[in-house]
Protein backbone atom coordinates (compact mmCIF):
# COMPACT_ATOMS: atom_id res chain seq x y z
CA UNK A 1 0.00 0.00 0.00
CA UNK A 2 0.86 3.72 -0.87
CA UNK A 3 0.68 7.20 -0.69
CA UNK A 4 1.19 10.74 -0.94
CA UNK A 5 0.41 13.53 1.00
CA UNK A 6 1.54 17.23 0.16
CA UNK A 7 1.86 20.00 2.84
CA UNK A 8 1.59 23.66 1.39
CA UNK A 9 1.60 25.21 4.72
CA UNK A 10 2.74 24.41 7.77
CA UNK A 11 -0.93 24.17 9.29
CA UNK A 12 -1.66 21.20 7.42
CA UNK A 13 0.23 18.68 8.94
CA UNK A 14 -1.84 17.66 12.17
CA UNK A 15 -4.52 16.60 9.24
CA UNK A 16 -1.42 15.08 7.52
CA UNK A 17 -0.19 13.48 10.86
CA UNK A 18 -4.03 12.09 11.85
CA UNK A 19 -4.41 11.09 7.72
CA UNK A 20 -1.06 9.07 8.22
CA UNK A 21 -1.84 7.28 11.46
CA UNK A 22 -5.85 6.41 10.30
CA UNK A 23 -4.01 5.24 6.69
CA UNK A 24 -1.57 3.01 8.44
CA UNK A 25 -3.54 1.64 11.31
CA UNK A 26 -2.62 -1.08 12.83
CA UNK A 27 1.06 -0.78 11.70
CA UNK A 28 3.04 1.18 14.67
CA UNK A 29 6.51 1.28 13.67
CA UNK A 30 7.59 4.03 11.07
CA UNK A 31 10.96 4.91 9.68
CA UNK A 32 11.29 8.08 8.25
CA UNK A 33 14.15 8.92 5.25
CA UNK A 34 14.65 12.24 3.86
CA UNK A 35 17.94 15.39 3.87
CA UNK A 36 18.61 17.25 6.40
CA UNK A 37 15.58 19.68 7.22
CA UNK A 38 13.11 18.15 5.22
CA UNK A 39 11.19 18.12 8.51
CA UNK A 40 11.49 14.15 9.99
CA UNK A 41 11.32 15.60 13.65
CA UNK A 42 7.79 18.33 12.70
CA UNK A 43 6.31 15.48 11.16
CA UNK A 44 6.74 12.92 14.50
CA UNK A 45 6.19 16.40 16.63
CA UNK A 46 2.81 16.15 14.39
CA UNK A 47 2.26 12.45 14.46
CA UNK A 48 3.13 12.47 18.47
CA UNK A 49 0.28 14.92 18.67
CA UNK A 50 -2.14 13.08 17.06
CA UNK A 51 -1.68 9.98 19.15
CA UNK A 52 -2.43 12.09 22.51
CA UNK A 53 1.15 13.18 23.71
CA UNK A 54 0.95 16.05 25.56
CA UNK A 55 4.76 16.73 26.28
CA UNK A 56 7.19 18.70 24.13
CA UNK A 57 8.41 16.41 21.19
CA UNK A 58 12.51 17.20 20.55
CA UNK A 59 14.93 14.97 18.81
CA UNK A 60 16.74 13.19 20.60
CA UNK A 61 19.76 13.45 18.64
CA UNK A 62 22.13 12.65 21.58
CA UNK A 63 20.20 10.24 23.67
CA UNK A 64 19.11 8.60 20.80
CA UNK A 65 15.90 7.42 21.83
CA UNK A 66 12.95 9.53 23.87
CA UNK A 67 10.17 8.04 25.30
CA UNK A 68 6.93 9.73 25.63
CA UNK A 69 3.61 8.32 26.84
CA UNK A 70 0.15 8.77 25.38
CA UNK A 71 -2.90 8.37 27.65
CA UNK A 72 -0.79 5.86 29.90
CA UNK A 73 -2.30 3.08 26.79
CA UNK A 74 1.10 2.97 25.35
CA UNK A 75 4.11 4.77 24.72
CA UNK A 76 6.37 6.42 21.90
CA UNK A 77 10.39 6.04 21.51
CA UNK A 78 11.40 8.57 18.86
CA UNK A 79 14.77 7.50 17.79
CA UNK A 80 17.52 9.89 15.78
CA UNK A 81 20.37 7.96 14.40
CA UNK A 82 21.95 10.74 12.56
CA UNK A 83 25.27 10.25 14.77
CA UNK A 84 25.12 6.86 14.72
CA UNK A 85 28.48 5.16 13.59
CA UNK A 86 26.61 1.77 12.65
CA UNK A 87 23.86 -0.44 13.40
CA UNK A 88 25.67 -2.26 16.03
CA UNK A 89 25.04 0.84 18.11
CA UNK A 90 21.28 0.30 17.64
CA UNK A 91 22.21 -3.22 19.33
CA UNK A 92 23.87 -1.37 22.00
CA UNK A 93 20.67 0.93 23.02
CA UNK A 94 18.04 -2.28 22.58
CA UNK A 95 16.77 -1.74 19.19
CA UNK A 96 15.50 -4.97 18.44
CA UNK A 97 13.95 -4.92 22.14
CA UNK A 98 11.86 -1.13 21.33
CA UNK A 99 10.37 -2.88 17.96
CA UNK A 100 9.19 -6.06 19.60
CA UNK A 101 6.95 -3.72 21.77
CA UNK A 102 3.34 -3.04 20.70
CA UNK A 103 4.49 1.17 21.07
CA UNK A 104 4.92 3.18 18.43
CA UNK A 105 8.50 3.63 17.40
CA UNK A 106 9.44 6.75 14.94
CA UNK A 107 12.94 6.53 13.43
CA UNK A 108 15.01 9.41 11.59
CA UNK A 109 17.81 8.83 9.57
CA UNK A 110 16.47 5.02 9.02
CA UNK A 111 19.01 4.77 6.47
CA UNK A 112 21.41 4.13 9.23
CA UNK A 113 20.00 0.72 10.57
CA UNK A 114 18.37 -0.28 7.36
CA UNK A 115 19.03 -4.28 8.05
CA UNK A 116 17.40 -3.82 11.64
CA UNK A 117 14.20 -2.69 10.38
CA UNK A 118 11.38 -4.88 10.32
CA UNK A 119 9.19 -6.32 6.99
CA UNK A 120 6.33 -4.27 8.71
CA UNK A 121 7.52 -1.03 9.65
CA UNK A 122 5.94 1.80 7.46
CA UNK A 123 8.54 3.80 5.45
CA UNK A 124 7.70 7.74 5.11
CA UNK A 125 9.92 9.46 2.28
CA UNK A 126 10.08 12.96 3.27
CA UNK A 127 11.25 15.53 0.22
CA UNK A 128 11.16 19.06 -0.49
CA UNK A 129 9.42 20.22 -3.77
CA UNK A 130 9.84 24.11 -4.58
CA UNK A 131 7.76 25.25 -1.44
CA UNK A 132 6.02 22.28 -0.62
CA UNK A 133 6.89 19.24 1.46
CA UNK A 134 5.98 15.67 -0.02
CA UNK A 135 5.71 12.90 2.12
CA UNK A 136 5.21 9.15 0.40
CA UNK A 137 4.41 6.62 2.41
CA UNK A 138 4.76 2.52 2.02
CA UNK A 139 3.48 0.27 4.37
CA UNK A 140 2.06 -3.63 4.57
CA UNK A 141 -1.14 -3.57 6.94
CA UNK A 142 -0.31 -6.66 9.29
Amino acid sequence: MSCSFVIKDLNMIADVANSIINYTSPNKKFALFGEMGVGKTTLIKALSSSLGVTDIVSSPTFSLVNEYNCNGDYKIYHFDFYRLKNDLSAYDIGFEEYMSTEDYCFIEWSEKIIDLLPNNVVKLYLSLNKNERVINVNCKNE
